[in-house]
């Protein structure tokens, strides 16, 4: 009996010996694995997110008396103006969640350009963002004025309202409200002006389209925080994305989306956005990146572009595509969204679009507000999406056919919401 014993106990043995290495293997392979991913997951986010170095640069030109602004001494003295959660998708453009006394908004900030090099080569100094050397000293206000003046020109085209709008300028430029424009905050308010997101943040705010600029120290400055983004759909972080199927996806959209008749509001928002930007005060823009994730809106429902380069001014688009060379149509795009016809026999691309922004507008509103609908509505509103989705053609050729859509589609959603407390 004891001899029998003896291979079965050291059968039990062995068996027990080749779990425990079977199990050490794979906590060691679960160690290794999650240590990968841990570190490729913090080398992503210390080169996405360089707050510190952002802050540090705008600080260290601030106390030289290079800069000025409203969020300087929030900033870099009193420290009440601070980086919150990071946003950024790209390392050269910081995005932050960000907190200044009551105020809650998002802080944007350009830094210098990453360099890569092989190994075994010295990295490059990074290179800034923004030099602060323009205007010089002894710049007078009104020849501020003419310059911001001839930028203006030179992004929109001759306008009738630019001056207006250069006086609006000035006076945000003066942050701390004393009455004069000082060179620092002067140099501040130059480097904002060649971010086109932030001039075009400036043309729409005031008719509600985006998000009010709060203040800057710099290039850095702090826009209010829209609440609620994409237009429809769950924001994933960005690890996530990957595994999730895109039927799931589209799925998960649907899900997260507000009730009809606030979805019908937040709708109207955007084309009434579309109808301000053609033919506006300060000339006609287009949308060459209109996706749902350009949006979002706020606690009572009301669209706000939030990435405002979804958006081109028509002037810059003509002078974009007139030098641009063609084999094709494929050749004349720019963006995602806007397209010209290619002239084979001269090469080169035409100027006009060939989808009006209403058409792209609609596009992105046609699963949005058929999901949902009421029955009574649905058919007679799917119909008219449609209609609006086919339009083809620059809208500036085509007036009448352009507001007839657009005011028969506003009509139909404030019909359904006017008597509703989503209306206000």
């Amino acid at each position: 009996m004891a001899k029998g014993l003896f291979p079965r106990a050291f059968y039990f043995q062995a068996r027990i010996s080749f779990v425990r290495v079977k199990y050490l293997f794979l906590t060691w392979l679960a160690v290794f694995v999650g240590g990968w991913v841990v570190y490729v997951q913090y080398s992503n986010y210390t080169e996405l997110c360089r707050g510190h170095e952002c802050r540090n640069t705008i600080c260290d030109k601030y106390r030289k008396g290079i800069i000025d602004g409203s969020a300087c001494s929030s900033l870099c003295d009193k420290n009440t103006l601070y980086l919150g959660r990071c946003l950024s998708i790209s390392p050269n453009n910081q995005v932050y969640t960000g907190g200044w006394g009551d105020l809650d908004g998002v802080i944007r900030c350009q830094v210098g350009e990453v360099l890569h090099y092989e190994l075994g080569e010295e990295p490059e100094p990074r290179r800034e963002a923004a030099v602060f050397d323009k205007p010089t000293r002894g710049t007078s206000v009104e020849k501020f004025r003419e310059m911001v003046l001839n930028h203006l020109r030179s992004k929109l085209g001759e306008q009738a309202n630019l001056a207006s709008l250069v006086t609006q300028i000035l006076s945000l430029t003066d942050g701390n409200k004393d009455g004069r424009v000082s060179l620092p905050e002067a140099r501040s308010a130059w480097a904002l002006l060649q971010l086109d997101d932030v001039l075009l943040g400036l043309l729409l705010q005031d008719r509600g389209h985006t998000p009010r600029i709060l203040g800057f120290c710099g290039d850095l400055y702090m826009t209010e925080r829209v609440p609620y983004g994409p237009l429809y759909g769950l924001n994933l972080p960005w690890p996530l994305e990957t595994w999730v199927p895109s039927g799931a996806r589209r799925s998960m959209d649907q899900w997260f989306t507000p009730s009809w008749p606030r979805k019908a509001k937040i709708s109207m928002g955007l084309l009434e956005l579309v109808e301000d930007i053609f033919h506006g005060t300060y000339g006609s823009f287009l949308m060459c990146d209109l996706t749902a994730d350009s949006f979002g809106y706020t606690d009572r429902h009301d669209l706000r572009l939030t990435d405002l380069r979804a958006i081109v001014p028509e002037d810059t688009f003509r002078q974009t595509m007139r030098g641009l060379p063609c084999d094709t149509d494929a050749d004349c795009v720019l963006g995602t969204n806007c397209q010209t016809t290619c002239d084979v026999a001269q090469r080169r691309c035409g100027e006009e679009v060939t989808r009006p922004n209403l058409a792209k507008a609609c596009g992105t509103l046609r699963d949005y507000l058929l999901r949902g609908a009421p029955s009574a509505l649905k058919e007679e509103l799917e119909r008219q999406l449609y209609t609006c989705m086919a339009l083809k053609g620059s809208a500036g050729h085509m007036d009448m056919e352009h507001s007839l859509i657009l005011n028969n589609l506003k009509a139909l959603l404030w019909k359904q919401i006017s008597h509703t407390k989503d209306s206000r």
